[in-house]
């Protein structure tokens, strides 16, 4: 019953309340004999005023701005004054962050049919002809795995036969398997197999799979190259032999021009894992100087794409054979060879994940992906969230100010506040090695947290037991949204995903439609409601659980604004978090104008208010200068000081073995990394 309540009353929790200067007109013109000011001396605490004359001076620079600008802020019609004095209260205007919205419209996810893949098989390792070591001691034992999954049933025999392969398969399906055939191999003979993957920590992780499945054939030595290591100590390995080689493009491409002892004399496999997003224009030079010293040696290979949104347009590649066999594990059959629709855009998500998107307008987004975290991570047991972001600055200042008013101090007395505390961590690109290696692994082995990250942790990572992605910024293509939710429900596991969107920006769930991807609408008054739990943002006088559903709602309004002041407060303390707030708010608008041009009639720069933008990062006003900051991106003082930090090497190769070789003639001999089981 007051969820109905609610869904009636949904657009009156965000109609503008009107200024005290309308009011005192209102009055005057109907000649009745109370007036604004008497209204003002209703008893309140010194906070209360002092807040009360922030709020009032910034909701009448808005209107005047509003009133500048009228097409960037559609409005609701205006109540009448009496509504705003029931529930047994004085009026008091508490905030501008519900007034002046823009209306929130209802979504209408269009019906799809929804891609589904089976993700597990009947069928088990032992009938395919692969060495039993590996079968019986690695995947049996060790990683505990006995069926194959859809991909592996239908890649493994393919690339045995020594074809090569396009493979998709949905994201966390176990989809990264290498050939290789184990002649008289020796550690010096160098690569025999060549692994790109687009970041450092999916490089970190192939490795540390391949160390697991390879341990058997203690004379194949396994090795990484990703930036932020030492070059010298790579070299020296890259002197002793590699044997499967797993690299980041911008390194490998490093050691290609300036390290004499890398060969590739011995290369018979090549894979490319997210390969969509290594052939994207970003990594397009560096993969032409890698494809052009591998094709120096004039030997035959065999070439591996894998990727959960592989498209036949990414396959228009020279340097790559064009004779190939395309696997579309979806369609439970391999697609004819050079089909020109061979891959569609039709995108498989695991079957098990639940997809929601929230309508949020900018002045909201902060408390409301707030109020999103306390109520997974302090008032549910168990829950993981990895939150994406738009740029470093912003996944930075998230952190501190999250850290600084929602974690409960000790200090507090209520044991109900200390029961749940919360785990912040952050990821992203400007972040030292050593320092992104470590979270990396904090993240991995936490039972609960929040990981605020770019999109550095979209692709390809397994971070266990995580129960939610939330989308704070949209992703920027379709295919990065499958990739950004992949993060969780994998190998067959449940899991959830979130996508905050703006009244502006909800045709994005079309987009996503037209890929087959379907999505449920949650309410942001239900988000919001969490903050009816917690009494740190109770704002005066004490709640009665059995008054009206617009008393509830009035009580959220309150909380919520006692909770984005908060964080003003936070923001506008000193001048070191404050210039903090407007570079993330600098690096959001960067960020929002690299959109592709076919999603710009949704995401323009234009449609944003800056003003609204400004508040969800915690500031009062829309900063100075926002227009030539957007255009102009400053160098970063950090990226400056990346050659000269000195970053500890935490994942090392294998040095194991100076025994004999084993002689084992035409033995075939598979390594599947498996990186969704562990």
């Amino acid at each position: 019953m007051l969820q109905k309540k609610w869904e009636s009353k949904r657009k009156a929790v965000f109609e503008p309340q009107e200024s005290s200067a309308s009011k005192q007109r209102k009055i005057n013109q109907t000649g009745q004999q109370h007036t604004h000011k008497q209204k003002l001396q209703t008893p309140r605490s010194p906070s209360q005023r002092s807040n009360n004359r922030d709020t009032e001076e910034n909701g009448d620079r808005r209107e005047k701005s509003a009133a500048k600008s009228p097409s960037k802020v559609k409005t609701f019609p205006k109540k009448a004054p009496e509504e705003h004095e029931d529930h047994g209260r004085p009026f008091i205007k508490t905030s501008s962050l519900f007034r002046n919205n823009p209306e929130i419209p209802d979504v209408l996810s269009p019906t799809v049919n929804q891609v589904k893949e089976k993700v597990f098989t009947s069928n088990t390792f032992e009938e395919l002809n692969l060495h039993p070591h590996l079968v019986r001691t690695n995947l049996n034992i060790v990683l505990n795995v006995t069926s194959m999954t859809s991909v592996q049933k239908k890649t493994i025999p393919v690339l045995m036969s020594g074809k090569d392969a396009v493979v998709r398969s949905q994201t966390g399906s176990g989809a990264i398997p290498g050939l290789f055939h184990i002649f008289f191999l020796q550690r010096s003979d160098g690569p025999l197999a060549v692994v790109i993957v687009p970041t450092r920590e999916l490089a970190l992780q192939s490795f540390q799979m391949f160390q697991k499945l390879l341990k058997p054939f203690t004379w194949i030595v396994p090795g990484v190259l990703m930036g932020g290591e030492k070059r010298k100590a790579e070299k020296a390995r890259l002197r002793k032999g590699i044997n499967v080689l797993i690299s980041t493009p911008g390194r490998l491409v490093d050691h290609i021009k300036n390290t004499l002892s890398i060969a590739f004399s011995a290369v018979r496999w090549l894979i490319l894992d997210e390969a969509d997003r290594t052939l994207d224009l970003g990594f397009e030079k560096d993969l032409t100087v890698i494809l052009n010293a591998l094709n120096a040696t004039g030997l035959a290979r065999q070439n591996v794409l894998l990727s959960a949104t592989l498209t036949e347009g990414k396959l228009i590649v020279r340097s790559l054979p064009l004779s190939r066999v395309c696997l579309d594990v979806k369609w439970h059959k391999p697609c004819p060879q050079a089909a020109p629709q061979a891959l569609s855009d039709s995108y498989a998500v695991p079957e098990r994940l639940q997809q929601h998107v929230v309508v949020v307008p900018s002045k909201l987004h902060l408390v409301c992906l707030a109020a999103f975290i306390l109520a997974k991570c302090k008032f549910e047991q168990r829950q993981k969230l990895i939150v994406f972001i738009s740029s470093c600055e912003a996944v930075e200042f998230l952190l501190t100010l999250f850290t600084a008013v929602l974690c409960v101090k000790p200090s507090t007395t209520s044991t109900k506040q200390t029961s749940t505390s919360l785990n912040f961590y952050r990821l992203h690109g400007n972040m030292r090695q050593e320092e992104r290696t470590e979270v990396f692994q904090e993240f991995s082995v936490c039972k609960t947290g929040i990981l605020l990250c770019t999109d550095v942790a979209a692709r390809g990572l397994d971070l266990p037991q995580v129960t939610w992605i939330v989308q704070y910024n949209p992703s920027v293509s379709a295919a990065e949204y499958v990739h950004r939710v992949g993060r969780t429900a994998r190998i067959g596991a449940q899991g959830s995903s979130l996508l905050f969107l703006t009244p502006s920006e909800t045709a994005f769930v079309d987009v996503l439609a037209n890929h087959n991807i379907s999505l449920s609408e949650m309410k942001m008054e239900d988000i919001l409601a969490t903050l009816m739990k917690d009494e740190r943002f109770k704002d005066r006088g004490k709640w009665d659980s059995k008054r009206s559903a617009a008393a509830f709602e009035q009580e959220v309004r309150d909380r919520a604004t006692v909770l984005q002041t908060d964080f003003e407060n936070y923001v506008h303390a000193n001048n070191e978090s404050l210039q903090t707030a407007k570079s993330a708010l600098q690096s959001f608008l960067r960020a929002y104008t690299t959109y592709p041009s076919s999603l710009k009639h949704i995401f323009h720069i234009r449609s944003l208010h800056l003003g609204h933008a400004a508040k969800s990062f915690g500031l009062r006003d829309a900063p100075q200068g926002l227009g030539s900051s957007i255009t102009t991106n400053p160098a970063n003082s950090k990226d400056s000081k990346k050659g000269k930090d000195k970053a500890k090497r935490y994942c090392k190769f294998s040095e194991t073995r100076t025994v004999p070789l084993h002689v084992m003639p035409n033995l075939l001999g598979s390594v599947i990394s498996l990186r969704s089981f562990f």
